[in-house]
């Protein structure tokens, strides 16, 4: 039976003409850290893969460190297995009829993070913008779309503890498709 399909989100890669990383590349690094099936969505970090849990648990530091190695990038990777992507697209709890889809967005959170630090985030920071922590995923409606927003990876990270990577819905969407869900 084949290893089971997941997700790596990097974040900040291509963006703006930054962190210049070719797909091709990122795709042989997975391969090489032991990954099958390996398939990039899009130019902005999103990778398919199977490996065994135990693998894809180590993933993002294991991809980490290889890009930091090749290319002297610090790029954060945040990796979800294909059940857990089809749970989160299951519904995004800010999806509604008036929602354009574009301004729905998903950030996936490198761990999850305390009733604390989850409360410590401003629900006013960004008027128009609506968000919801639903355990290591933070779900947002930006009103007036990502570029406008002061709900920032940095903003995000500082205040939860961790690293965070946004997708937009349509994105999550292909994801889980991608993974078999």
């Amino acid at each position: 039976m084949p290893a089971p399909y997941h997700a790596a989100l990097l974040r900040g890669i291509n963006v703006g003409g930054n962190n210049k990383l070719p797909m091709k590349d990122l795709a042989a690094l997975f391969v090489k850290a032991g990954c099958s099936d390996v398939v990039t969505y899009i130019n902005s970090g999103n990778v398919v893969f199977r490996a065994e849990p135990a693998l894809a648990a180590r993933i993002p530091e294991l991809i980490s460190a290889a890009i930091l190695e090749t290319k002297q990038l610090t790029v954060p990777v945040v990796v979800r297995s294909a059940a857990a992507l089809k749970k989160i697209a299951a519904k995004h709890p800010h999806q509604s009829p008036e929602a354009e889809t574009r301004f729905l967005h998903v950030g996936f959170l490198g761990k999850k993070p305390t009733a604390a630090q989850v409360a410590s985030l401003d629900p006013n920071r960004s008027p128009g913008d609506v968000f919801t922590v639903v355990g290591s995923e933070l779900y947002a409606l930006y009103g007036a779309g990502m570029a406008k927003t002061k709900l920032t990876n940095q903003y995000i990270d500082s205040k939860l503890g961790t690293v965070s990577t946004m997708r937009n819905w349509n994105t999550v969407l292909k994801l889980v498709e991608l993974t078999g869900g």
